[in-house]
C-alpha cells in the first residue's frame, strides 16, 4: 500500500469529521487531521530514496539531493495551522460559556 494512499485516507478521515460531526471540538480536530494529512503529503512529494542533504561542497558535482522547498514550506504550513486552530479554540470556548454546549445544532436553536 502506498504512503500516498493513506495520506488520501487519513485526508478523507479529516474531512468526514469536518463535515458529519456535530460537536466543534471534533471538527477542530478533524480539521488537524486533514491538515496534518496535507503536510504528510507534501513532505512525501519531496522525498528521494537514498537522498543527501542539499548542502554542496567543492568536491560535489550533481547528486542525488533531497529537494528542501516543501519542508520550508511544511514548516510554515505548521506554524500557520497552530494559529489557526488556536484562533478556532478561542472562538469555541467563547461559544461554550454562552451556550454551555459544544453542539451546533443545539446552539443554532439557543440563538433563534
Amino acid at each position: 500500500m502506498s504512503l500516498y494512499f493513506l495520506c488520501f485516507i487519513l485526508f478523507g478521515i479529516g474531512i468526514y469529521c469536518l463535515l458529519v460531526k456535530k460537536n466543534l471540538v471534533k471538527k477542530i480536530v478533524g480539521l488537524g487531521i486533514a491538515e496534518y494529512a496535507v503536510n504528510l503529503f507534501f513532505i512525501l512529494l519531496g522525498y528521494k530514496n537514498n537522498g543527501e542533504a542539499p548542502i554542496l561542497d567543492k568536491s560535489i558535482i550533481a547528486g542525488n539531493f533531497v529537494d528542501p522547498l516543501p519542508q520550508a514550506l511544511i514548516l510554515t504550513s505548521i506554524v500557520i495551522g497552530l494559529g489557526v486552530t488556536a484562533l478556532m479554540v478561542g472562538i469555541v470556548i467563547r461559544l461554550y460559556e454562552k451556550y454551555r454546549t459544544f453542539d451546533i445544532d443545539k446552539i443554532r436553536k439557543l440563538k433563534g
